[in-house]
Order: structure tokens, then C-alpha cells, then sequence
């Protein structure tokens, strides 16, 4: 019987009823912490057994240990730091690799993940979720068991039995985090599996595009058509499911995990112990003030020695005296509270828009904001990060430096026009021709140092906002402070996520800028023509379709007046100011380019699938 429903689909599965046949690969220790490369029984499919490779770690204890499960995305392995954090933290850490990628430390012959008979990563279909038929699914007719999600939950379901029956573990406190597809494998099987405890959900999981946002012009997504999978495997069916303590965290302009989604599908979601860490502007990554919060929520609800504040509350004031939209926030336990930040943005595209500082001030107990917009014919969307000090001492991944303070997030909220226009908003902003003035240091940018220190690059969709949209021929300028010879690469990318549907796709085009070394500012100029399209050095004509802009240091750039490679010995330190743009005829609409032929994708699920395809073949 093909299934139609989530009860169908899993019907009276036992994952805790087949035995593991667990083999231990490897074993090695780190200080205190034991880990081991281990390979166990997923299940026996078509005639075959089905394989699943991992690592395990914990350490050094003469009581019970909650346990954590990890679940990579697509593209990537199971990664043996993921278990040491848990090991680190107290946990014993089991990170699984569903896709059989090799792992660390792995030699010729050594065991790794072997689905037999299936294939769940089904890269031979031309869609990889589809439940079409074919020789490596486990249904011979079109049935959500072949869809690879439920063969992922059901293989990190056989890992929380791997977990329960460790004698170093608790059963009865385990949890589960995963990132991009495992998060949303995180919150199916916190959904489905009663024995998770505690889920932490990271860019995944967030659901589909719902609501009246997803119907407006230039959001790009729309709510897809009703199938056998939008009642089995989507996200929207598992939501209500999750009963246990849930952690959300994401990033402000995430493909894999929408915030706009997130917003409108959790507000069925079952639990009643839900928070949120959002990092602005950010794809896809987070920064440690956020990624931090994985292990206090499962240090809350495994091990109880922390105790999270509630999530903020926030009301917007769309009926001003002056027009202008105003919004407070409340955080719980103000006197813990470092700084609040809140965030505005007036695009409907979920991955394109730029995050506006609503210029937050403290009163009394609350923080204040107001977000003036250019025009009323578009939505304005509103969130809040608060940041707490961090009291207690917390092993970060791969050991990198614990932050001083953690983020949690407020709830979206999203401001149609028509309740603009109804409650008397008033379109009182002006474009600017200043871009920034890095009076506040990156803040309005995306910085890559954290995760990854070897690579500069700062990136800003700033331009892509009405507000600073370059004008028609203008220059970009801006000064740099550089103490020794030094290069710089500018790129702007064109119509990115087609967040411009009736224009063609732009590409990228870059521009490199020789420093000079000084003790003085020095200014760069950057004309359209000068900006060269990659492959092509087909020019730029304008800075209307700019999506975001980069600025980095390239592969090799010059030092003391020698061209040297990457990372050695070049990595000075490089101040800007006053980014700005000069000449040019401002512009007067507060619209979005006109029409063109040559059109990019309508739908903008269409480019996130190829975007997920793309990062579960490992970026190919």
C-alpha cells in the first residue's frame, strides 16, 4: 500500500527491533576521550544489508552520559570533530555518514557506509528526492519510500538506537543537531522519534514557503502543488509532530532553511519549549555567538545546567504620529543583556534582501528602533537578536575561542502593504549615496574570518536594498588605509537566486585594485567598464541588478612591490571608509529593473533545488 500519510509512511517500524552487528574500525583516544570509527545495521533491504559508518566519542566518566546525535548535509562526512565537541562537552557525540564519503583517518579496506541493494542519495535520478521507481529504490512503484528522506530518517534512527544501547550512555537523554538536509532530517525525526529529547535544527527544517508573502512579487518562491510528499516527507507534516525542547538556528538570507518559512510553518509546531538564534545577513554559515547555542540548549535539557531566557517579545507600532514604524523589544532577564539588535528589511526575496540596523536604543527595560521605508508598496519585515553574557565555560567546535556573549532571536514579523498602507505608514526615507561609512566596522557585512581565518573576504547585499542602489553610471568609491603594498579584488555579483526574474542571469564581475603602501588614505575609484564579467571580460553596464558585493584579497597579490601566492606573508591589515558613490544620475523609482526577455528563473525553488543538488554532489 503506498503511503499518504506520515502514520502510513511509518507505520509500527521499530528501529530499536534489528540488530546492530556493530563493528568496531578503528579506536584511538584524544586525552580523556575515546573515539572509535564504528559501522552498524541500518537494515536488511531487497535481500541486502544496508551499512552505516560513524564516529563515536566520549570521555572519561563514572556516570551515565546524555548523548548527542549529529547529522551532516548533503555533500558532506561524518566528521570526528563533531563527536569530540560532544565528548568535550560532556556528551558522547555520534556523527553519522549517511552519505559514505571517506573519512578521516580511514585506510585501504577499512569499513564505510554500504546501503546494499539502495541507493538514498539517489544521484542517478535526475531530481534526488523524487519517489519515482527505479533498480536502487525500495518500492517498485512511485511511493514515498523511495524518496531518499525517509531512508535518511530511518538510518538516523537506527544511530539514536546505536546511542541508547552504548553502556556509557543515558537512554533516556539523547539528542540530535544536524546542518542543511540534517537539519531537516533533525526535525523529521524529532517529529517522529519520542526517545530525542532535545533537537537542534541548523539551516534545515524550516519548511516550505507559505502564506501571502510567497505570492508577491519578486519573492521568487510559491507554495508548491499538494503531492504524495507534501502529506510524507515535507517538513509541514513533521513540524506539528516535534513535542520536545526545539533550537532553531539559521541564518537571516539561508537557502536551505528560509527564515520567511520557518516563520509561517513553526507556528504549528507542537512544542512548547522553542527558541530561535537567527544570524543576519549570512547564507548558510553562523558565527559563534549563535553556534554556541547548540551546546547550552542541550546542556538546558540533557544535563540541566543552563537555563535559556524566553525568546524576546517584540511589537511593532505601525501607527505612529510621524508615520515611521517603530519597534520594541522586551528581552527576558534585561540585566544579562550585553546589546540588542534589530533588523529590518523591505524585500520580499528571501535570500537576496538586505538587513537594516533600526538604529536600536536602550529604554528602560526595553529597546527601541524605528525603520523608516522609501515607499509602502513593499513589505517590511522586522527580527531581533538580543545578546546575553555567556557565564559558563563552553568547549567550541574544533576548539576554536569561546565567545563572550550568546544570541538568541525574537519572531519574525512581517508587515504586508496593505497593513502599511491601512495603519497610515508614511514613505518618509531618502536614498543614500553613502554606502557606509564603517563607523560600526563590518557590521553590515558578511565576514568569513570565524570559520574560515585564512580566507578574507567581506560581502554586503547592501546595494541590492532601494536605499543605496548605485545610480546610473556612478563610480564606487571608497578609502583604504593599507601600511604595505597590497591588492584587492572588488566583485559584484548580478541578479543572484534570480531575484530579478525578468532579467537575464549576470554572473559575477570583478575588478582588481593594486594598494599602495601608506600611512595615509588612499582612495579607490571603480568604474562600470573597469568591472570585467569572469570568462567572458564582458563589462558591466550597470549596478541595478547587483545582488552583493564583495570585497577580498585575491590568490596572489602584491607585497613590497613583489607579486607573492596566498596566505604568505601578505595578510596586513586593511581599514576602509566612506564607501560612496559619486557621479551618475540618481534615480527616482523605487522599483525593480524593467522586464527583459532573456529571463532568469520564475521560480526560485527551482534555483535552491539546483543549489542543494549542487552541495549534495559535493558542489560538482
Amino acid at each position: 500500500k503506498i503511503p499518504t500519510n506520515v502514520d502510513e509512511l511509518w507505520g509500527n517500524y521499530d528501529p530499536t527491533k534489528e540488530p546492530l552487528e556493530t563493528e568496531v574500525v578503528r579506536e584511538w583516544k584524544e586525552g580523556d576521550i575515546t573515539i572509535r570509527h564504528v559501522v552498524f545495521t541500518i537494515g536488511t533491504f531487497k535481500g541486502q544489508k544496508s551499512r552505516l559508518a560513524a564516529f563515536y566519542a566520549f570521555p572519561k566518566s563514572d556516570k551515565k552520559l546524555p548523548g548527542i546525535l549529529q547529522i551532516h548535509g548533503g555533500g558532506g562526512v561524518a566528521d570526528v570533530n563533531a563527536a569530540v565537541w560532544a565528548a568535550d562537552n560532556g556528551y558522547a557525540g555520534l556523527s553519522i555518514n549517511w552519505l559514505g564519503n571517506p573519512m578521516a583517518k580511514m585506510e585501504p579496506g577499512d569499513a564505510n557506509t554500504d546501503w546494499g541493494a539502495l541507493d538514498p542519495t539517489q544521484k542517478h535520478n535526475s531530481h534526488y528526492f523524487t519517489g519515482k521507481p527505479d533498480p536502487q529504490t525500495l518500492d517498485a512503484i512511485e511511493s514515498p519510500r523511495n524518496n531518499n528522506w525517509f531512508l535518511l530518517v530511518l538510518a538516523a534512527r537506527r544511530a539514536l538506537t546505536f546511542l541508547e544501547q552504548q553502556s556509557e550512555v543515558d537512554p533516556a537523554k539523547l539528542g540530535v543537531t544536524g546542518h542543511s538536509m540534517g537539519g531537516k532530517i533533525t526535525v523529521n525525526i524529532a517529529g517522529i522519534d519520542k526517545r530525542v529529547k532535545a533537537a537542534v535544527p541548523s539551516c534545515g527544517g524550516a519548511g516550505g514557503i507559505a502564506g501571502k508573502l510567497s505570492g508577491m512579487p519578486g519573492a521568487g518562491v510559491k507554495t508548491g502543488k499538494v503531492n504524495m510528499m507534501t502529506t510524507t516527507i515535507e517538513d509541514e507534516v513533521y513540524i506539528p509532530r516535534v513535542t520536545c525542547p526545539i533550537l532553531f538556528t539559521s541564518a537571516s538570507n539561508d537557502f536551505a532553511g528560509p527564515f520567511d518559512a520557518m516563520t509561517e510553518n513553526w507556528k504549528k509546531i507542537g512544542s512548547k519549549d522553542v527558541r530561535y538564534t537567527i544570524v543576519p545577513h549570512f547564507n548558510h554559515r553562523s558565527i559563534p555567538e549563535s553556534a554556541v547555542c547548540t551546546t547550552l540548549w542541550f546542556d538546558q535539557h540533557l544535563k540541566g545546567t543552563f537555563v535559556f531566557p524566553e525568546s524576546p517579545e517584540m511589537r511593532v507600532n505601525l501607527k505612529t504620529v510621524n508615520g515611521v514604524p517603530q519597534v520594541t523589544v522586551i528581552p527576558d532577564r534585561p540585566d544579562e543583556v550585553v546589546k540588542v539588535d534589530i533588523y529590518y528589511s523591505v524585500d520580499p526575496h528571501c535570500l537576496t534582501r538586505f538587513w537594516r540596523d533600526a538604529g536600536t536604543k536602550k529604554s528602560g527595560d526595553g529597546w527601541v528602533g524605528n525603520c523608516p521605508l522609501l515607499s509602502t508598496a513593499q513589505p517590511l519585515l522586522v527580527y531581533a537578536n538580543v545578546f546575553y553574557q555567556l557565564k559558563k565555560g563552553v568547549v567550541m567546535e574544533r576548539r576554536d575561542k569561546t565567545p563572550e556573549s550568546y544570541m538568541i532571536s525574537s519572531r519574525e514579523v512581517i508587515c504586508h502593504p496593505d497593513e502599511l498602507v491601512a495603519a497610515g505608514v508614511k514613505a518618509t526615507d531618502k536614498a543614500s549615496r553613502m554606502i557606509d561609512d564603517f563607523s560600526r566596522g563590518w557590521h553590515d557585512w558578511i565576514q568569513l574570518g570565524w570559520s574560515n581565518p585564512h580566507h578574507w573576504v567581506a560581502s554586503t547585499r547592501k546595494i541590492h536594498d532601494l536605499k543605496w542602489r548605485g545610480p546610473e553610471g556612478a563610480v564606487l568609491v571608497f578609502e583604504v588605509m593599507c601600511p604595505k603594498d597590497n591588492m584587492l579584488a572588488v566583485t559584484a555579483s548580478l541578479n543572484g537566486w534570480g531575484a530579478f526574474p525578468n532579467q537575464p542571469a549576470g554572473g559575477d564581475h570583478s575588478v582588481r585594485k593594486a594598494l599602495k603602501g601608506s600611512s595615509e588614505w588612499q582612495t579607490v575609484s571603480i568604474k562600470l567598464e573597469e568591472m570585467l564579467k569572469k570568462d567572458t571580460s564582458a563589462p558591466m553596464t550597470s549596478w541595478e541588478t547587483v545582488t552583493e558585493l564583495s570585497i577580498s584579497r585575491p590568490p596572489t597579490c602584491i607585497v613590497d612591490g613583489k607579486e607573492v601566492e596566498f596566505g604568505k606573508g601578505w595578510d596586513v591589515p586593511i581599514e576602509l571608509r566612506n564607501m560612496r558613490w559619486e557621479g551618475g544620475v540618481d534615480r527616482t523609482d523605487v522599483t525593480a529593473p524593467a522586464a527583459s526577455t532573456d529571463a532568469a528563473p520564475k521560480n526560485l525553488d527551482e534555483t535552491i533545488q539546483k543549489e542543494i543538488k549542487k552541495s549534495f554532489d559535493g558542489g560538482k
